[in-house]
């Protein structure tokens, strides 16, 4: 009995075909086994104008005989699309939403007759733009790399202006920056392309299933970047591939701007993929988003030059409070999860930190070159210190006493950190009051939501005006399932995919960690490693009898780990009888 013929739907089909004529093994099969049914029109010319042209066939009514094959092809054509270049290049397209919708109209961009952009030359970006990843090279790797797709106005469309209904939603946590995001994506499609319906998301992803809509106008956003926080609200978590994709569809939604970090570009991932397996004509633009500067690929994340600025108001007050009592001490904690930038950043601008902690560097606290030990040391040559802490820092050394909360998470999916900044000053506290046999004036300053919660910068206003601005050119010429940012200072389209494969972190072997290192002359932390290792020396010899499993994570470095202290003399007197107390 012949093996039943599994239908595949038609934009797979053209996807197939798409990836056979770029020599994708799989699919050359796929196209090879395909009946005919009527005429199949070969290679024929079909895409944006450029010279990378995409291949058309006939595959309306096509059923495939070889079961399964096309299910490979789905994730080729979910997947970010790679191609040679010359050399030793690679080209990292996103999706066009003509991948699987081959068929659609294309019309002029509306730009072309817009007095605000007559006058300039070029205006258009050709599709063989590209944006080289790495920039410094050498002789043998000239030319090679990755590349991305540049950003920018197309000369064609894939939208009327009438036919447009955007929406945008912002999810995740709040970041100076995301009110001036909202007004220029709602200003640049009213003003640019001519679109009226443009809808804010209430309330992060849930918002569409759950909460009303909000109709948005450049008179409702005229102000708002004046504002911190954003107009739509947001949320952490809520997100219902199904039920989001059914309120697009249902909704007629054709155009989806979704601002957030890589959790929220996950979500929009997945909206991506359900669109293209149900064949809607929709795309998805991402805007990335974190305070903490931590999504690879891009230069930088809006909001974190005003991250920064505002962080240098606690550093000045931490050093004020400092500097007027005798071993006055100042402890500022900063956000930073899992990256120090912001911390490492407010520290190299403010020049008033004595000492950098980030989570990127683990510290420890007795024994030579210890924190203990360079608290000490700066006390009695200067009277006064401050110290800047990112909030992931120190989560080995405290996990211990706290170990209930390890493992808790926030709706979002991110571990829930343990305080490091009240420990590390009661810590303080105690040594100084156990081994020296003084106290110190100790002053906590924790502005972690404060600094998110203001209104951009210039510098960052600007910032966003471009981003938004890169989202609407690439969402009108068809692209989807990308994020727009800048990779050396040029703004490009990236897959999502690329954009949160992984997290940035602070290289602390590249000068930018050096020259902090020149500014406090506060300790490397190399020892760490050091003990860290020989630990792990021990272990082995013990594993050798006890069978002990050397790929466990190994345990902070606490005062059982460290070496004794060094005989110290202690402290000048105090002038003061108050007791080291911490402010929160």
């Amino acid at each position: 009995m012949a093996a039943a013929v599994a239908p595949i739907p038609a934009h797979y089909l053209h996807a197939a075909v798409t990836l056979a004529s770029h020599g994708n093994a799989d699919s050359k099969s796929l196209v090879s086994n395909l009946p005919r049914r009527g005429a199949f029109l070969g290679f024929g010319v079909r895409g944006r104008g450029s010279s990378r042209a995409r291949p058309m066939h006939d595959v309306s009514n096509i059923q495939l005989r070889a079961a399964g094959k096309w299910g490979v092809v789905r994730s080729e054509l979910l997947n970010p699309k790679s191609e040679a270049g010359a050399c030793g290049s690679t080209f990292e397209d996103v999706p066009h939403i003509t991948d699987w919708l081959p068929d659609l109209e294309t019309f002029p961009n509306p730009l072309k007759f817009n007095p605000a952009y007559s006058a300039v030359k070029k205006y258009f970006v050709d599709d063989d733009d590209f944006v080289a990843k790495d920039i410094v090279v050498n002789m043998e790797n000239v030319g090679s790399g990755l590349h991305f797709r540049r950003a920018g106005p197309r000369d064609k469309i894939y939208f009327r202006a009438e036919e447009v209904k955007a929406c945008i939603v912002t999810c995740g946590g709040l970041c100076p920056g995301l009110n001036t995001v909202i007004r220029e994506i709602v200003c640049a499609l009213w003003y640019q392309y001519g679109v009226r319906e443009i809808y804010g998301i209430d309330g992060g992803y849930r918002g569409f299933y759950a909460r009303n809509t909000i109709t948005l106008n450049p008179k409702v956003v005229n102000d708002i970047h004046k504002r911190g926080g954003t107009i739509l609200g947001t949320s952490r978590g809520g997100h219902d591939t199904m039920k989001i994709v059914d309120s697009i569809e249902n909704r007629g939604i054709n155009q989806v701007y979704i601002i957030g970090g890589d959790g929220t570009h996950k979500g929009a991932e997945a909206i991506h993929e359900e669109i293209i397996k149900r064949g809607l004509k929709v795309v998805v633009a991402g805007i990335p988003k974190t305070i903490d500067n931590d999504i690879d690929i891009i230069d930088k994340s809006f909001g974190f030059d005003t991250a920064v600025e505002e962080a240098q108001r606690a550093i000045n007050a931490a050093h004020v409070e400092a500097e007027s009592t005798h071993n006055g001490v100042g402890v500022v904690k900063l956000m930073g999860r899992y990256s120090g930038y912001i911390a490492m950043y407010a520290t190299l601008a403010s020049r008033d930190v004595d000492c950098c902690l980030i989570p990127e560097v683990p510290f420890f606290l007795e024994g030579e070159d210890g924190l203990y030990e360079f608290v000490y040391r700066r006390l009695r040559e200067n009277g006064h210190m401050v110290v800047v802490v990112a909030e992931g820092s120190g989560q080995e050394l405290i996990a211990e006493s706290l170990s209930s909360l390890d493992k808790m998470s926030d709706a979002s999916g991110n571990r829930l950190l343990l305080d490091v900044g009240l420990w590390l000053c009661q810590r303080l506290k105690e040594h100084f009051l156990k081994v020296h046999k003084e106290s110190i004036t100790l002053k906590y300053i924790d502005p972690t939501y404060m600094i998110r919660a203001v209104p951009s910068i210039a510098s960052d206003n600007v910032y966003c005006t471009l981003l938004a601005h890169s989202a609407i050119h690439g969402a009108m010429a068809g692209f989807c399932g990308f994020t727009a940012g800048p990779v050396n200072n040029r703004h490009c389209y990236i897959p999502i995919s690329r954009a949160v494969e992984k997290q940035r972190h602070v290289n602390t072997s590249d000068r930018m960690w050096a020259r902090l290192l020149s500014s406090t002359h506060q300790p490397n932390f190399l020892r760490y490693e050091k003990v860290l290792e020989e630990q792990r020396v021990q272990r082995e010899k013990d594993s050798n009898s006890h069978g002990v499993d050397l790929d466990q994570q190994l345990p902070g470095l606490t005062a059982s780990h460290s070496l004794p202290l060094a005989p110290q003399s202690t402290l000048k007197p105090s002038t003061s009888n108050s007791s080291a107390n911490v402010r929160i």
